[in-house]
């Protein structure tokens, strides 16, 4: 380990600041990393932002962000830090800033997680100010000290060891979505396209197979309001909490048994989350249980066209959302596939479960690898 200490500027040729300038965004393109995009050592890219060629030029001409260079969010979440991998071309949004390491003198996978340890993390936090803050400023980034960096080779050992963690992470997350995408698929083929078991032989009247119909998701469906738990009330269990968002935080009881859907009110308006454990909503999020039809109504409410509804506090109007219509296929195809959505959501529950733990194991042995505790 180095006996000198050294900065963070001094192991990076460039420490830059995003422009601060909000990016036009549409359907496709270039992804626009904000600070939710900035996970703990990877980029987070599910519902990114995009940006067309033209934005992207703009917003890359300072440095464009190539592979095993860094970013980090100077807010919410405050210090996280993203190592840009192979084929992943982005531009910074706000509130973002771009590293690029020095290769010579630092491996940037282990610079990653070494800003990723708790001692750095509340170093950074604190800045000059000596208290944690929810921002970070930029020259107490480049001032950041960086004590007892190990060796170029031994950085590479250590880089390996940790990113084995992260590689079955995210060939979990790649079967998860391959998951949902599967489900998604057949969900379009039955229901949109009717290219259902059996179609060949159903009559079709008005534009829908004999025994379908359509119906309002009120009188199928019917939401009720989540209740909020605030975060002193919290008592750490195996009780997910949902908001509009998706699971925030954990409780030890549940105010729903599952399986259910939680489906966004404020906020993240009209998403829709399926649960397979016993849960509580919050005051964000409307909730269904106790259904049969939950595997299909998870999809068939993704295609609703729940909109914000309310001008003076924008959210989900309940009215509306249950004056929405939905495809209402036989009782058989409902059941065959909603047990093919719940099969699917097993096997993700599983897999999110095991990633969970190889985070605290990675996470755990992260701070003991760096101080030297543990030698690879």
């Amino acid at each position: 380990m180095t006996a000198t200490p050294v900065t963070l500027n001094d192991v990076c040729l460039f420490i830059e600041d995003c422009l601060h300038a909000t990016a036009p965004t549409q359907e496709d393109g270039f992804p626009l990393i904000r600070t939710p995009n900035v996970g703990k050592g990877r980029l987070i890219l599910e519902d990114v932002y995009r940006i067309s060629q033209e934005t992207y030029d703009k917003w890359t001409r300072r440095a464009r962000p190539e592979p095993d260079d860094l970013i980090l969010a100077r807010e919410a979440p405050a210090g996280n830090v993203a190592l840009i991998t192979e084929g992943q071309e982005v531009a910074l949004g706000q509130r973002t800033v771009h590293l690029r390491p020095d290769r010579v003198q630092v491996d940037p996978t282990y610079l990653c997680y070494y800003l990723l340890t708790p001692r750095m993390q509340g170093a950074l936090l604190a800045g000059e100010t000596g208290a944690t803050a929810k921002h970070v400023n930029m020259k107490d980034i480049r001032r950041l000290v960086l004590r007892s960096l190990h060796d170029r080779d031994s950085q590479t050992r250590i880089a390996v060891a940790i990113t084995g963690f992260d590689g079955l992470i995210e060939n979990n997350r790649r079967r998860i979505k391959l998951l949902e995408e599967a489900a998604r698929l057949i969900y379009r083929e039955w229901f949109v396209h009717l290219r259902f078991p059996g179609h060949a032989l159903a009559k079709v009247n008005n534009g829908l197979p004999e025994g379908w119909e359509r119906v309002e998701i009120g009188n199928v469906s019917p939401f009720s309001y989540g209740k909020g738990v605030r975060e002193h009330e919290r008592i750490p269990g195996n009780v997910p909490v949902v908001s509009s968002s998706g699971r925030m935080a954990t409780h030890n009881k549940a105010l729903v048994q599952g399986p259910g859907l939680v489906i966004g009110r404020k906020g993240n308006v009209g998403t829709v989350h399926l649960i397979l454990p016993d849960f509580w909503p919050t005051d964000t999020a409307f909730y269904v249980s106790g259904i049969a039809d939950i595997g299909y109504l998870y999809h068939a409410f993704q295609s609703a066209g729940f909109v914000n509804t309310d001008v003076a506090v924008p959210g989900l109007n309940r009215d509306f959302a249950h004056s929405r219509k939905i495809v209402w296929p036989t009782k058989e195809l409902r059941k065959q596939f909603s047990e093919m959505v719940m099969s699917h959501a097993a096997m993700q529950f599983t897999l999110e479960r095991a990633s969970a733990k190889l985070e605290s194991a990675r996470d755990l042995l992260l701070p003991r690898l760096m101080s030297g505790e543990i030698v690879v």
